[in-house]
């Protein structure tokens, strides 16, 4: 495994730790929602870095999934990276979106990715 790959992988472990110590604070589901995403992210980045070399600077997993789907099967649904994706939008720009005033649905949200 390369050496960039392993780093992607460990930071991305990082925010699955930091998960899992604030996922009950319901103050802090917005942080969820940024770190499950930054956790796919990633992850998605250490294949690209192992595969071809190059990782884009971009945050969409959309289209970063649309890269890997040829080095790796992903069992996990469309449906998933769909709101990952829009939780993450959420969590960046909460006064634009309304996420203040609707922690609980974001909350929701990410206890179906976890």
């Amino acid at each position: 495994m390369k050496r960039q790959t392993e780093h992607w992988l460990n930071t991305a472990k990082d925010d699955l730790i930091l998960i899992k110590e604030i996922i009950d604070n319901e103050i802090l589901t917005h942080m969820v929602a940024f770190h499950s995403q930054q956790a796919i992210e990633k992850s998605i980045k250490a294949v690209l870095e192992e595969k071809e070399a190059h990782v884009p600077r971009i945050h969409n997993i959309i289209t970063l999934k649309g890269k890997i789907e040829n080095y790796i099967e992903l069992t996990v649904g469309q449906e998933i990276f769909d709101q990952i994706n829009e939780l993450y939008t959420d969590s960046r720009y909460p006064t634009d979106l309304g996420l203040l005033p609707a922690r609980q649905t974001v909350k929701r949200n990410c206890r179906k990715v976890f």
